[in-house]
């Protein structure tokens, strides 16, 4: 089952409308995969500050947040697509009228700065979302963008990975949280933190030092965020660097050392965060989990 208040699947013909609540972005950054949105049967609205220009925004947090709440509120829009990443969603979730999505709820796409969206909606609406790909992305993975439109119509069922030596073996279910774990830690304690308890969570992340990621995961591990998980999934853990002075342990071993009191299993290398093959995660949505050192495997129920 998806959450309480699931979004439709999207059909042919149906509304996609791209905004940018984080770093500015250019026509010429966008046009490809708005080409492809529409090759693939929707049609496509750009938000009417899309290409506003403040420092490295998308314009200002005002007109940010007024194309976000013109996705929300238009009733033809099914699906809202975040048209990149890089820093700024969260100063404009207080500026956002989210209540709307209670009666006709929509898609929110995207990863990485996307995140502060997933956890919000997910916090105080229990909406699915979905993980994925953005425009910004489009060219560097085919089966990315392909993920992404299967997922808005309803057809991802299961996703089998190619394990490691550092997976520990387990089957369990759960509803699916999370996304970027420099988010997850920005926002705890916020009101748009969430609650992990029996939930299975991945975490993804780009370009920290290690001693960085350690003090993340410390914070979830205090927080009590990771005790009383059911999983947790690891995606991409892309460009991480050391000091001169070496931190002593690698990304992984950094996070297998903060669940190492708990029983939980944990799986590696699923394609999705800061790669190319960025494939789509329904987050907010029950699935099955398993993981051993040879594959893993999600199902979404």
């Amino acid at each position: 089952m998806y959450g309480i208040n699931p979004p439709p699947s999207l059909k042919d013909g149906d509304v996609i409308a791209i905004v940018a609540t984080a770093r500015k972005v250019t026509p010429e950054e966008m046009f490809p995969a708005i080409e492809f949105l529409k090759e693939n049967g929707f049609r496509v609205l750009c938000g009417k500050n899309l290409y506003e220009v403040e420092n490295q925004f998308a314009g200002s947090d005002k007109q940010r947040a007024e194309d976000l709440q013109w996705a929300i509120n238009q009733p033809e829009i099914k699906a809202i697509l975040i048209a990149r990443g890089g820093y700024g969603t969260m100063r404009v979730l207080d500026l956002v009228d989210f209540s709307p999505l209670k009666k006709n709820p929509k898609w929110i796409c995207g990863f990485s700065d996307v995140t502060a969206l997933h956890l919000h909606v997910q916090s105080h609406l229990n909406l699915t979302t979905l993980h994925c790909v953005m425009p910004i992305n489009f060219g560097k993975n085919r089966e990315a963008f392909e993920s992404l439109v299967n997922a808005l119509r309803g057809n991802v069922q299961r996703y089998v990975w190619e394990g490691s030596e550092f997976d520990r073996s387990g089957s369990t279910d759960g509803i699916l949280v999370g996304g970027n774990l420099s988010l997850l830690y920005a926002l705890t304690g916020t009101a748009s933190d969430i609650t992990t308890d029996e939930k299975i969570l991945f975490i993804e992340d780009l370009d920290e030092y290690l001693y960085h990621l350690d003090r993340m995961m410390m914070s979830l591990r205090m927080a009590g965020k990771l005790k009383n998980l059911k999983g947790l999934v690891i995606g991409g853990l892309s460009d991480m660097k050391d000091n001169v002075v070496p931190y002593g342990k690698t990304a992984t071993e950094i996070i297998l050392d903060a669940v190492k009191d708990y029983s939980f299993p944990v799986c590696f290398n699923f394609p999705a965060g800061h790669i190319d093959r960025n494939l789509a995660l329904y987050l907010g949505r029950k699935v099955e989990f398993s993981a051993d050192k040879h594959f893993g495997k999600l199902v979404f129920k």
